[in-house]
């Protein structure tokens, strides 16, 4: 079915009442959960997870996306009138909108984050609608060797775009293959790394490990560090931006929108780096670029537009593919695998109920977004004043009966913990967690993947070098590495 016909099928499914319901709730949960500084997406979907396995597949997935892109809106709020970044995407916002929060203009600042979000997200659905299709048939040409190379190259991208230490990124990363190997060998169906343990026999679960890794690690890093926040004592009115603003906004709002529909593609980019070049992008080509961080309309419009349309157009990577190009997704790649449904090029054809079910649920979601965002930002307002001595002993009391109630097994409480120990000792010394949760997902498909092209070609890695989309990709992620080395070096040089 073509894209037209496939979201009328999709707003069918996504309009049935308990459907309906479902976005509401993902989006109430997830700006909700936005609003709340320092949990973000990841930990969100993470906690949320075991809300949805006795849900079926498509009302999970609606309601999970809706969690997703819920975070992506209500991050802005905390920004905007704390000055403390809901989710790590809204970093950037705090830079202008508390600015504007300050000088009494907090309305406009909230106003544009809604209305760009939802012009960019809108977008980005068109985007993900008109692509699919194409992409998936021409997925389908996709072999084991060209699975391999791309999965690779995500890995080089991952590493390479990173924040921090590219050294501890990589380390993370490695530590996120060595445990996707925890198991039966996929192959053989070997031990392997499991010291006798038959809990361990099916591979440590991607729920318990992100819920410690995100989830747990955030409790530990903020509880008792947050108070109720340095609110700014302002009355939030006139959301609706003035005819300046919308004028000194525009075309912030094209260009973020542009910047996030093509950086939320990349693997290892995403809402976070698309917020960080779109403001940046701004900050060049305005002819007073000294107003940015004093309040300048265009660094809330920027980044907020770039935000909500790499969380949309990230999804085309993932659904067509089954290849996540960020964190959140690899996280819901794991929810897809609980509930049977494996992301890819037949995603569409074996299952278009849930396919343009997803689809057409976030637009009327973005819709609902803008209804819940506006008149609930008081409600939002007296959230934020929850002290986290309150709030982080409930989130971690949440994550384990959620991490117990997977299989009613204590072992995953205490994979949970482990991890968010881990979690929290990484972060304490630099270490991003995100390397490793994407490895770890990706982990076994690249296995399988580089060992079925070695079995194809009766081992001989020429294999790799007769694909054209296979070289392409490898030509791609050792020219990456090339160039990390050398930047690496004339780092070095210049320090002598």
């Amino acid at each position: 079915m073509d894209a037209l016909s496939g979201l009328l099928y999709g707003l069918s499914v996504a309009l049935r009442p308990e459907n309906l319901f479902l976005v509401f709730v993902g989006c109430f949960l997830g700006t909700l959960i936005g609003v709340l500084p320092g949990i973000g997406p990841v930990g969100a979907i993470s906690i949320l997870l075991p809300l949805t396995f006795q849900m079926e597949p498509a009302g999970a997935t609606i309601m999970l996306a809706g969690i997703y892109y819920g975070v992506m809106y209500g991050g802005s709020t905390t920004s905007i009138l704390v000055n403390v970044p809901g989710e790590t995407a809204s970093v950037v916002t705090c830079l202008d909108g508390y600015q504007m929060a300050r000088r009494g203009r907090a309305g406009p600042a909230l106003g544009m984050a809604a209305f760009g979000s939802f012009f960019a997200g809108t977008v980005g659905l068109i985007g993900l609608q008109l692509m699919a299709n194409p992409l998936s048939r021409w997925a389908l040409k996709f072999g084991p060797p060209e699975y391999f190379a791309l999965i690779l190259l995500g890995f080089s991208l991952i590493t390479y775009l990173s924040y921090g230490s590219k050294l501890k990124a990589c380390v993370m990363a490695l530590l996120g293959l060595i445990l996707s190997g925890v198991g039966l060998d996929p192959i053989t169906s070997r031990e392997r790394m499991t010291f006798g343990m038959i809990n361990l026999f099916e591979g440590i679960g991607i729920a318990p490990l992100a819920m410690g890794l995100f989830g747990v690690a955030e409790v530990f890093r903020n509880l008792g560090a947050l108070s109720a926040g340095n609110i700014v004592k302002v009355r939030v009115s006139h959301l609706l931006p003035s005819r300046t603003d919308w004028l000194q906004a525009r075309w912030a709002v094209v260009r973020g929108t542009a910047v996030g529909f093509l950086l939320g593609i990349l693997p290892g980019g995403g809402p976070v780096l698309a917020t960080f070049v779109a403001y940046g992008l701004e900050k060049r080509v305005a002819k007073d670029p000294e107003r940015f961080g004093m309040g300048a309309i265009e660094g809330v419009a920027a980044p907020e537009s770039a935000n909500n349309a790499a969380a949309s157009t990230s999804f085309v990577p993932f659904l067509t593919l089954g290849i996540p190009p960020n964190v959140v997704l690899a996280v819901l790649l794991g929810a897809f695998m609980i509930h049977g449904i494996v992301p890819g090029p037949l995603l569409i054809k074996n299952h278009p109920d849930l396919f343009w079910g997803l689809v057409a649920s976030m637009y009327v979601g973005n819709v609902m977004l803008v209804i819940l965002n506006l008149p609930l930002i008081p409600l939002w307002v007296q959230v934020v004043r929850i002290p986290g001595r309150i709030l982080y002993p409930l989130v971690l009391l949440f994550c384990l009966i959620g991490a117990f109630s997977i299989q009613n097994s204590i072992f995953d409480v205490m994979v949970m913990i482990i991890f968010g120990v881990v979690g929290y000792i990484c972060r304490e010394n630099g270490f991003e967690g995100a390397p490793l949760i994407l490895c770890f997902v990706l982990g076994p498909m690249f296995e399988v993947n580089f060992r079925r092209s070695l079995i194809m070609s009766q081992g001989s890695f020429s294999i790799f070098l007769t694909r054209p989309i296979a070289l392409g990709a490898l030509v791609l992620c050792f020219a990456l590495a090339a160039y990390s080395l050398y930047r690496l070096y004339r780092e070095k040089a210049g320090r002598r």
